[in-house]
């Protein structure tokens, strides 16, 4: 039976998509500064608060606060005073965002990435810039997606790393043999990706060689962006107020999509964004491009499967991540700004991480955890966990995480969605929803 824990890492999937619908359909209104002030000079002996939304549940939750209790034990005049902070973690920006209105928020907070800039709109983020330099903390060995993620706007650092994932190539050993296909490899490109797909489909039997999200949720959007980034295109121009995926870059991105879909009609189009894993686990699809998160299936199935990187341009094997966020507020206390940023810190650090992500199924926070024996033990129950571990070599560029990405995420998706189903082609598509994406960016 798969446990409540991880059970909650294949949640990954889900919430990373709500999350990014959280950010597009709730109005938050953030702004203006607390009135009230506490500490103005800091004293690390002085007794102290701090309150910390986690936004876990069951197991995980159990973990979170085990660890609250050991640091209070490392440190006996600070007091965590720890809760889930919502009903779900779907639910925390709302609640943030009332707190925000009536000066009743944490120090602390599970947010999602695609939350970050918003949460910095806010003026309620602290800016860890300079704790960061620390050597201790050890910023260089979170990825630089994730760094990025805590530092939206490039101006202010909002938090540390939460949660990170990265996708990457999963096939079907047992489709493989019966097709007679040598299974993938890490240095596979494009084009032998296709051709396996087209040989592996078998149209009679509904057996199909790739499985795509057609949704156009967020997980249309992000398996896009890998094929973006490795054509050497870009999502937003550098000043982030413009798309920039109508590009070159991304007409052949796209276009190799079609032809798969259209052309090969090696594709299984998935309107749910969950039966094309399913499918996968059933020995219906070939390979799927997926996170950590489905191994758990994968093992409860039976299923015969291997992992790779993504398959690659010239070399090139970018995949994309969505980490999530522990935000740090201001109370304009230096006692709990110093308190909430050492118990980030602390709970981030690679001890602390081994007991709490590994330990649900999540990806390792930091790249000196890749040998440790709690990664070694997670890779021994899941084959294919250490194959992810190492592709965090691979994510080399920040999802966006300002205000304007949820629309702009809704936009392409939508387009994607249309070619792939035959609905139009990839230039023009993509041209539409550039200028209607831009248009809600300047709202």
């Amino acid at each position: 039976m798969t446990s409540p824990l991880r059970k909650r890492a294949n949640l990954r999937r889900a919430l990373r998509v709500s999350g990014i619908v959280a950010a597009t359909s709730l109005a938050v209104a953030l702004a203006g500064c607390s009135g009230s002030q506490g500490a103005t000079t800091l004293d690390t002996k002085a007794n102290v608060k701090i309150e910390v939304w986690s936004g876990q549940a069951d197991e995980a939750e159990k973990l979170i606060e085990g660890l609250a209790k050991d640091f209070e034990k490392l440190h006996p005049n600070v007091t965590v005073d720890l809760s889930p902070g919502a009903s779900s973690t779907d639910q925390l920006l709302q609640k943030l965002s009332a707190g925000f209105a009536g000066n009743q928020y944490p120090d602390m907070s599970y947010a999602f990435g695609s939350w970050a800039g918003q949460l910095e709109a806010s003026g309620r983020t602290l800016d860890i810039s300079d704790a960061i330099k620390k050597p201790d903390v050890n910023w260089d060995e979170f990825t630089a997606a994730a760094r990025g993620t805590a530092q939206p706007t490039g101006k202010k650092v909002i938090g540390f790393p939460a949660v990170v994932d990265n996708i990457g190539l999963l096939y079907n050993k047992t489709l493989f043999d019966k097709a007679g296909l040598a299974y993938p490899t890490n240095d596979w490109t494009w084009d032998d990706f296709r051709s396996a797909a087209k040989k592996l489909t078998d149209s009679a039997n509904h057996v199909y060689g790739y499985g795509y999200s057609v949704s156009g949720s967020e997980e249309t959007t992000w398996q896009f962006w890998p094929h973006l980034w490795q054509n050497g295109g870009s999502i937003l121009s550098a000043d982030g107020k413009k798309a920039e995926f109508a590009s070159p870059a991304g007409d052949d991105a796209l276009s190799f999509l079609r032809s798969m879909a259209v052309d090969d009609k090696s594709v299984y189009l998935d309107q749910t964004d969950t039966k094309f894993g399913q499918l996968f686990v059933s020995d219906r699809i070939g390979m799927i491009t997926s996170g950590p998160w489905q191994l758990s299936d994968l093992k409860t199935g039976g299923t015969k499967y291997g992992v790779v990187n993504l398959p690659g341009t010239d070399g090139d094997h970018q995949t994309v991540s969505g980490p999530d966020i522990w935000a740090l507020f201001d109370h304009h206390d230096k006692n709990r700004e110093y308190w909430a940023t050492q118990f980030a810190s602390w709970l981030t650090s690679a001890e602390q991480d081994a007991k709490f992500n590994v330990a649900v199924g999540n990806l390792p926070l930091r790249s000196s955890e890749a040998g440790s024996e709690a990664v070694k033990k997670e890779a021994a129950q899941y084959p294919g966990y250490d194959v992810f571990v190492a592709n965090s070599k691979n994510v080399k560029q920040t999802r966006p995480t300002t205000k304007g990405y949820a629309a702009l995420s809704v936009e392409i998706g939508k387009a994607i969605s249309s070619v792939l189903q035959g609905q139009g082609e990839p230039g023009p598509a993509l041209d539409d929803a550039a200028k209607a994406a831009d248009s809600q960016m300047t709202k």
